[in-house]
């Protein structure tokens, strides 16, 4: 199914408070009204969803909001044609034209950046302790006892003390605190970078002011965060991965030689290639 593609297109889409499995995502967040529902997407049909959340029905304006957001983390209104139009050229990524390479968004800038930090330099199993351990003890509970990620303010009031003995979160714990008073206290305003009239150069420049954000990270919250698709992923996944596919030596300059046609989607073509039965591995 195609939204498979998407609640399945990486690996931070999968972290709490979201909960994906083959044709269906459900996260936990606070609604308008402040009060925190279950949001579920459903696939329905070969390219088809229903949206449903928990509780009392909503109003029609609240109901829209929920529409809003999961049309948002699902990056509908993303228009890929130019990515298409490359990838059926190319032998090995024409297959993503059938609705391939949408990168599922979090609700907020501010969650992506944390969770982007907590796969610093660490195990994917220590990842997942360390977001698991943030939702559960620093989120907010509605009914059934699904937490939401912990927004900013929450963040930035909790001692650091507590992510490093609580979340376990090591070096990144004071870059957690750190992050979190900056977007709380208005000094950063990370929601501005989901405007497409930013220069590239300009989020990058913002995102590298970050507390322990760097080329890594910020590379990784282009493609999966911002839908700015021109920075290749380069880590100690990826690089193996590429050699283990194509035959070719883990090296960058090989890698941008490979993609350099797409241009400013070499960045999510190159992640395509890596994933290409990733994906359906972990949808079946």
């Amino acid at each position: 199914m195609i939204l498979d593609r998407v609640f399945l297109s990486h690996g931070v889409a999968s972290l709490p408070p979201n909960i994906v499995g083959p044709g269906i995502l459900t996260t936990a967040l606070a609604g308008p009204d402040g009060g925190v529902r279950q949001l579920t997407v459903r696939s329905s049909g070969a390219d088809g969803a229903t949206v449903t959340c928990d509780g009392p029905r909503p109003l029609a304006r609240e109901a829209a909001w929920w529409l809003e957001r999961a049309a948002m983390m699902l990056r509908l209104k993303d228009d890929l044609s130019p990515f298409y139009e490359l990838a059926v050229a190319d032998p090995e990524l024409g297959w993503v034209a059938a609705g391939a390479g949408r990168m599922m968004a979090a609700p907020t800038v501010f969650e992506e950046v944390v969770k982007t930090l907590c796969t610093t330099n660490c195990s994917w199993g220590a990842t997942e302790r360390m977001v698991e351990a943030l939702v559960e003890n620093l989120g907010t509970a509605g009914e059934g006892g699904r937490r939401t990620f912990p927004t900013a303010e929450q963040m930035a009031k909790t001692p650091v003390s507590i992510y490093r003995e609580t979340v376990r979160a090591g070096y990144r714990a004071k870059y957690l605190q750190e992050c979190a008073q900056m977007v709380a206290s208005g000094q950063v305003a990370l929601e501005e970078l989901r405007d497409p009239g930013l220069p590239d150069e300009e989020v990058e420049g913002r995102l590298l002011a970050l507390p322990g954000v760097g080329p890594y990270a910020v590379s990784h919250l282009m493609l999966t965060a911002l839908g700015r698709y021109h920075r290749l992923v380069l880590d100690s996944w990826t690089l193996p991965t590429w050699a283990k596919l194509s035959g070719a030596a883990p090296e960058v300059r090989a890698v941008e030689a490979r993609f350099d046609s797409f241009g400013r989607y070499r960045g999510l073509a190159f992640w395509m290639y890596l994933t290409e039965h990733w994906a359906d591995s972990q949808a079946g």
